[in-house]
């Protein structure tokens, strides 16, 4: 070994090509390593901006996009996969028999699916803008049409809202309660009020969640044309007193197709 050529110099190399043997192969060039998948490829969605962000276990990859680093078991509306990494599974979450009756009987759904295992879960829901909340021993009631995924510690149930009957009408919301994160969509930037500066209404389309601790109580108010609200006949508000915050989307929901 003392002083002698490094295997493949140039003294090989040569002794090679003198006895008529196959050229050597040249190595990778400097900056593009040998089975880069990015080589000889630029611009904005390769340089890096887009890339996966890893600083949180849970987070907005973007403002429209959630990422979730799989440890625990979490809860996520069905379909809202967009793409995943890793080895998860994805299996259907019933809710037991109390909750499909509720329902049935209510309207109120909330389609969602067990997601397990190690890697990360991509989840959107219509491109819409997704916001972590983060509760602490606390409770939220959340419209079923606005949850995109919650921790599996928090415990979810169907619930009527106060000040309201459901033959007259009333209103029933999903109501996430304890210690864990959940992910709510809005159809654009939201509005967030104090309701306990002054007494509080909102359309029930554009409510997305509040406090659960509130006093809530259901409004109904004859308007013509569209003066209030969206459509026409009798809208329906709910009104909030209390200390906690109201979260309102700047859309009613899309409106049902007229059928001939």
């Amino acid at each position: 070994m003392g002083g002698g050529q490094p295997q493949g110099g140039p003294a090989q190399g040569g002794a090679s090509q003198a006895h008529g043997g196959p050229p050597q192969p040249q190595a990778a060039a400097v900056g593009q390593p040998a089975g880069d998948g990015f080589a000889g490829i630029t611009g904005d969605l390769v340089d890096g901006r887009f890339s996966e962000k890893e600083a949180k276990p849970i987070a907005n990859q973007n403002s429209r996009l959630l990422r979730v680093r799989l440890g625990e078991p979490f809860m996520a509306r069905q379909g809202s996969m967009v793409a995943y990494q890793g080895n998860v599974e994805f299996a259907f979450e019933g809710g037991g028999a109390s909750r499909f009756i509720k329902k049935a009987l209510t309207g109120e759904g909330l389609p969602l699916m067990r997601c397990q295992g190690q890697g990360d879960v991509f989840l959107a829901e219509r491109a819409y803008d997704v916001h972590l909340l983060n509760l602490n021993n606390a409770a939220l009631s959340i419209s079923g049409k606005n949850v995109l995924a919650f921790s599996s510690s928090l415990d979810w149930n169907i619930e009527r809202v106060k000040g309201g009957s459901m033959v007259a009408g009333g209103l029933f919301n999903t109501t996430l309660r304890g210690t864990g994160w959940v992910a709510l969509t809005t159809d654009g930037p939201p509005v967030v009020l104090n309701a306990a500066e002054a007494p509080t209404f909102a359309d029930t389309n554009a409510i997305v969640a509040w406090s659960a601790h509130l006093q809530t109580q259901l409004k109904t108010s004859f308007k013509a044309g569209a003066l209030i609200g969206r459509g026409s006949g009798e809208a329906l508000q709910v009104s909030f007193y209390g200390q906690g915050f109201v979260i309102v989307q700047p859309s009613e929901g899309i409106p049902p197709v007229a059928t001939g």
